[in-house]
């Protein structure tokens, strides 16, 4: 059975700020920050991201994001293994065994990306699969490929020795201590617009692998966005997947998430998680040739963090957390918002039109109530409710007395069944009832 944890997963990825070129130094970095600022909240993965076995990686920048048939570290038998000019701790075939290790003693769980597949060059120079008789070149699908990163090959379904190859990866990836893997090219194959899911054998392999080796791993799949009829398969293989492609610091993509988060909200459940992907908060990109701040505005940035939590969203940060200010820390470690994505909270669209949105989330163990406002519009407005329509508040609507909006601090008396709220453009308010 696959690893269902006690909430969504909550950590930091290296992607949105650093791109391919993250080392070893400023994943610790990151995690001596998470550890001291943030654990206490429930942050926990640190997570390094794609193209952690290139060498050079970030050097051709300007031309490609990745660089055509570069070299890569890999092992005999055609596993991909941390570049050593990065990670340094890594040499002598350790792996990523020390970084994990430095991570895990900082209380907190080490993760990593990968593609799906196998090493193009491991097909092409023939290199034997550990545990099989046979060869990476055999067990490789030259047709099927990822149209966007040039390192490997799809796995040909039921060929012998390929999940011998997928046992023999993460089976080295328990061992160096591994907690998270992000697949990448899975989740939606967009390049095959005939089969949107053509690698889904593949997602069973891995799932088949992890749970071989004994350890809770938690398995994400990337990119979205995924598909909604595919749902069942995601829900059975994967603690996570991508209901978007990658999601930046735009309103038009925040805006967006509300449609998808609508059609995704009754797929959320323990160890499976639609994944809204990335916060792109705080400074952003400077792998990419450019640091900067978020372009979100700190309004906008409230209705992020409420949607992702009312919805039950895995929660990743891409920013350099070593360089948070201390408003943006505050919006990441409000123990009593974040504490809704964990599984006894149940979150769900109340209403929704071209101007705003209501959502719902009960946890009915402890029969805390909450409603969230959000506004659509590029201007401030006023937003109303009935509660007593509202289905997960149908029963005990005459025990409300209070109301507090979470991200002030905020108290008034509830006057009726009403509720109204002026709410700032492009804004949210998180109320809890009481």
């Amino acid at each position: 059975m696959k690893y269902r944890m006690k909430k969504a997963p909550m950590g930091w990825n290296s992607y949105d700020y650093y791109d391919t070129t993250v080392n070893e130094e400023q994943v610790k970095a990151n995690a001596d920050f998470m550890a001291a600022n943030m654990k206490f909240a429930g942050w926990e993965y640190i997570v390094v991201d794609i193209e952690w076995y290139a060498k050079n990686a970030g050097t051709m920048r300007e031309k490609f994001q990745y660089i055509p048939f570069g070299e890569v570290e890999i092992d005999g038998n055609g596993r991909l293994l941390p570049d050593v000019e990065r990670f340094p701790s890594s040499a002598d075939g350790k792996g990523f065994g020390p970084l994990a290790e430095y991570v895990h003693s900082l209380g907190l769980k080490f993760g990593i990306h990968i593609m799906r597949g196998i090493p193009r060059i491991a097909a092409h120079n023939h290199l034997p699969i550990l545990g099989a008789e046979v060869t990476a070149d055999e067990i490789a699908d030259p047709a099927s490929i990822c149209g966007w990163n040039p390192d490997m090959y799809g796995i040909r379904k039921n060929a012998e020795g390929a999940q011998a190859y997928y046992d023999s990866i993460i089976g080295m990836y328990a061992a160096w201590g591994v907690d998270f893997i992000k697949c990448d090219d899975i989740c939606n194959t967009n390049l095959y617009t005939g089969n949107f899911y053509s690698a889904s054998h593949e997602v069973e392999m891995l799932q088949k692998a992890i749970q071989k080796t004994g350890r809770d791993i938690v398995l994400s799949l990337s990119p979205g966005p995924a598909l909604i009829e595919k749902a069942w398969h995601y829900e059975k293989y994967a603690n996570m997947w991508r209901i978007t492609d990658d999601f930046w610091d735009n309103w038009d993509l925040l805006r967006n998430m509300f449609d998808r988060c609508e059609l995704w909200q009754n797929h959320v459940s323990k160890g499976s998680y639609p994944d809204c992907d990335m916060l792109p908060l705080g400074k952003l990109g400077k792998g990419f040739g450019e640091e900067r701040n978020t372009r979100f505005t700190k309004e906008e940035q409230i209705s992020m963090m409420t949607l992702w939590c009312m919805f039950g969203s895995p929660l990743m940060i891409g920013a350099e957390l070593t360089k948070l200010d201390k408003w943006t820390l505050d919006l990441l470690t409000k123990e009593e918002i974040l504490k809704l994505v964990s599984n006894e909270y149940e979150g769900r669209q109340f209403d929704k039109n071209e101007d705003y949105a209501i959502w719902t989330c009960r946890n009915w163990q402890t029969k805390e109530r909450y409603v969230a406002f959000f506004n659509f519009r590029d201007a401030d407005q006023s937003i109303s409710c009935d509660l007593r329509e509202m289905e997960q508040f149908s029963e005990g609507f005459q025990e409300i007395r209070t109301i507090k909006e979470l991200w002030t601090g905020e108290e008034d008396r509830m006057e009726g069944a009403t509720l109204t709220k002026t709410i700032a453009r492009h804004g949210a308010g998180l109320f809890q009832l009481h």
